[in-house]
Formats: structure tokens, sequence, C-alpha cells
């Protein structure tokens, strides 16, 4: 694969001089953007910064998951709209009209132009779906696609669910119980942390990130800590990047086991629907023997980590993941061997493997559908560095190959924590803390349990954030689901939803 002209080339948490990045005329940056996807690379983040008084400065990540590179490209928008890329490069949609939204310039040409999080812009500058006196819509207004025709209804879901989650509403356009289209609208939990991040770092902001998106505090607080610490220079202790890795892994067993458990329930298959739910609370627990929260808050922090093990501990940990393996076999291998889940399963909510790609789906949902897409394997930092994980793929893109390909990563990630357990190093777990260099760019990526968080860190002459961009793994995924609904039944929703597991919070920061 040639590599694309244009570009800053540069590794996972590596830190950049800013100027590096190359500044391209809009029809250099477009045609860099577009031919790079279609040789096979992806869009991991496009997003706007304010350069000077006036200007925009637009800023792609392409991400080369074969060679193991990032590519950053950048030009300057006009003052008050540009062309869309996203008919030629799908995988841009979403990130058009946040732009849109964040800074009141118009992507002309999108094919479906409106709000992701029905806030008012960061500059004041009105925004192209903007009310008659300039304010933004009120969250969920706004111009729903609509099928037209004989016996074709609307069925509107949410943002009040019936259970313990978070808010977002579903529109669907049904003929009977076939669905035609399913459009989903969020923003009910924006809370406006990215933008709270520029001028950071300060004593809030990493809790901003525990808190981006809850079930993925590990996930999204390692990608922060991983940026601040190649801005920093800081060398972190390899015990600590031990003990990081298995407390992201463990992360990622409470949450793919509870989801099995969920996907069960979904089918009303109750043994192992009961079994995970208890299981899932003993990997939480595990990470909560580390650092006393269940969530791994106050765990990991720029330089390593707040709380160490001592032998006995980890010797209790170790038999406690054994007593887990044994029981999340037992209670997951039942689904596959039970022939009125495994007709639930198999052909529901089925997503081709083109579709992954030209939308650009990342995570276990990318797996499913035969795509080895893995940053702890393809652009691997801190411990996967030393110690990679295999990538588990799945090639049928159903509910079915979500749930199985969750099921190979809880096995290989129960072997992980094992093996580095075992074989845990001595030394300290927190380097000396120092100040982020200025004039600098870092991309920092995880592999969270839902999929790639990319956070992208910007600092100017003072050493503090001019910029700060995060994109959670959901951001690229909610499409995804609303492809996989098309031509299923209505009642096959909360199957193929949980089967996603996507986040609200993570998407609408």
């Amino acid at each position: 694969m040639n590599i694309p002209a244009h570009t800053l080339v540069m590794g996972n948490a590596e830190p950049v001089e800013h100027s590096a990045a190359p500044v391209l005329s809009f029809d250099d940056f477009r045609r860099t953007v577009v031919d790079s996807v279609a040789e096979g690379r992806r869009v991991g983040a496009l997003f706007a910064a304010p350069q000077g008084d006036e200007q925009l400065r637009l800023y792609g990540v392409l991400i080369d998951d074969l060679a193991g590179a990032l590519h950053v490209t950048s030009t300057v928008l006009p003052p008050a709209s540009f062309p869309s890329l996203t008919q030629e490069c799908p995988q841009v949609h979403l990130f058009e009209r946040e732009i849109a939204e964040q800074f009141g310039i118009e992507p002309v040409g999108h094919p479906w132009l409106k709000p992701v999080r029905f806030h008012a812009t960061y500059t004041g500058r009105p925004q192209p779906w903007a009310q008659a006196d300039g304010s933004a819509p009120m969250i969920g207004v706004t111009d729903f696609f609509r099928v037209e025709g004989d016996e074709v209804h609307e069925v509107a879901v949410g943002p009040v669910h019936a259970g313990i989650i978070e808010p977002g509403h579903f529109r669907f356009q049904c003929h009977g119980e076939d669905v035609f289209h399913l459009e989903i609208s969020l923003g009910y939990q924006h809370r406006g942390i990215e933008r709270r991040l520029s001028g950071g770092p300060d004593r809030r902001t990493v809790h901003y990130m525990e808190t981006l998106a809850g079930d993925t505090t590990i996930g999204h607080t390692l990608a922060y800590c991983q940026a601040v610490e190649a801005l920093a220079g800081i060398n972190v202790p390899p015990r600590a990047l031990v003990l990081r890795g298995v407390a992201l892994e463990l992360e990622r067993l409470a949450n793919h086991v509870g989801d099995l458990g969920a996907l069960a329930g979904d089918v009303g298959f109750l043994p192992t629907a009961s079994f995970c739910g208890r299981l899932r609370g003993d990997y939480l627990n595990m990470t909560a023997a580390i650092c006393g929260n269940r969530f791994g808050r106050d765990l990991v922090r720029p330089g390593g980590l707040l709380f160490d093990l001592d032998p006995d501990q980890v010797k209790v940990l170790l038999a406690r993941l054994s007593d887990a393996e044994r029981d999340t076999a037992w209670a997951v291998n039942l689904l596959w061997s039970t022939p009125s889940v495994m007709a639930r399963f198999e052909d529901t909510g089925r997503l081709s493997r083109q579709s992954a790609e030209e939308i650009g789906l990342v995570g276990p949902a990318a797996r499913a559908c035969g795509l080895s897409r893995d940053v702890r394997h393809d652009v691997p930092a801190g411990i996967f560095q030393f110690s990679q994980v295999p990538v588990s793929t799945w090639g049928t893109g159903d509910v079915f190959a979500r749930a199985y390909v969750r099921w190979l990563e809880v096995q290989q990630s129960i072997r992980f924590v094992r093996e580095h357990l075992q074989a845990l190093p001595g030394g300290p777990i927190i380097a000396a803390p120092r100040d982020l260099a200025p004039g600098r760019m870092v991309v920092s990526l995880v592999e969270g349990w839902r999929g790639e968080i990319c956070h992208v860190a910007i600092t100017g002459p003072d050493g503090q954030f001019t910029r700060y961009k995060v994109v959670d793994p959901s951001f690229h995924n909610w499409f995804g689901l609303a492809l996989a609904l098309r031509g299923q039944q209505i009642s096959d929703f909360p199957l193929c939803n949980k089967s996603f597991s996507l986040s609200y919070s993570g998407h609408d920061l």
C-alpha cells in the first residue's frame, strides 16, 4: 500500500511537532482522504479547531491497520461552508454533521445534514438548522426520514425506555413487522465535556475521562494518559504497563460477559442470563480488588497507577479468575448448544462486510463482519507492544457473530490476565509528573471493549490543550445498528441493539 502524499506519518501515542502537520488546499485534503480510504485506510477522526480569530482548521486522522501507522493531514476551511466529502467517503458523514453543529460551518452537499447532539455552537455562529433566533433546536426535534406508501407506518421508541438505560430516540419506518429504515437520534446525554477539555489538563480533566462512558473508565482514561505521557515525555514503569493491561482486559471481560447474559435474556434463555449477570459482577469485583472501585476509577493516572498489588492479592485474583473462567465457560457454551437460542441469533441483524468497511465500523461489531481490526494488534501501545492479543473474527455479521466474537475475546482476555499476573514485574507503579511540551500533537488509540477509542491532543505555546478530540467507538457504530435493522422484524430490535451494545453518553460526550 502506497504512503499517501501530504500526510504526517506517526505511531500510536507518538508526539510530533504540531507545525509538522501539513496544511493542504481543500481539494488536496479531500483527495488525500478519499483516496486513502479507497486504498484500505479508514478515518479515525475528522475534526475542526479554531485557528486565529476567524479561521477553522480541519484535521483528518487516517489509520492504516496493515502498516500499523497513523496519517495526519489538515486544511483551512472556507469561512461559511465547505464541500462535503460524505458522498465519496461515507465514513465521515457523522463527523461532518458534528463540525457543522460545533462551529456553524456547513458541509454543502451532505446527503442528510442534521444535528448530532442538539447543542449550541462553540463559536456562536448560527448552525445550518438553527431556529429563527439562531439558537440550537430542541433535542430530538428534527426532520426525520419518512417512507410513504400504503400500510407503511412509523414507530417511535424512546427517549425514555422501560429499563435502566440511557436516553435515545429510535424512529422506525415499517411495513407490518418489517423494518424499512431505522433512524437513531441522540444528544440527550450531551454534557459538553470535549469543550471543557480545552485549556487543560487540570484537576478535573482525568475525572472527565473516567466518566466519558462510565462502563469504559479504564479504556478512555488509558487513552488520555497515553496522550499526556507522550506530550510530557514520561516513561511509564513496566509494572504499571502490565497492570494497566490487566485492568483493561478485566473491563472487557466484565462487559462482554454481561452482554452475553443480556443477549440470552433477550431471547428468554434464563440459565445463561442469570449466570452471566452474576459473573459480570465477579469480574467487576476483581477490578475493585485492585483499586476499590468496580469500574476502575482512581486507578489509572498519567505516569502509571495509583494502586498496586501485593503477592497475596495476586494469588487471590488468580484463584477468583479460575473460578470465573470455569463458570463462564459453562454458562456461555449453553448458548451454542441450544437450538432455540441459535435459531434467534443466526441470520438476525446481519451486516455485510462491505457495509462495515464503508461506514468504518470498529470493535467486535467489525470483527463479527470478518474485518481483522484491533488496536492491540495493529497499532499497539503500552503493554500490547510486547504482548499482543490475537484478533478474534467471525464472518457472518449477524447477532450470532457479534455474540461469538465476544466469547472468543473472553477466552483471550482471561489468558492474558492470568499470564501477566503470574509474571508481574517488580518495580514502581508511577513516574514523576512533568509539564506537557508546547506546540505538539499526539494521537492516542486504545482498543476498548466496544472497539477503537481515539483521543487527539494538541498543545499551544503554554503547553495546555488548545484542542482535545475524543472519538468513542459508538460514534462509528451507531449507524451500523441502523443498517443491521433493515429488512428485519421490528421485534428483533432489542436483540440487535444489545448485540451492538453501544454507548449513548460515549457518543454524546
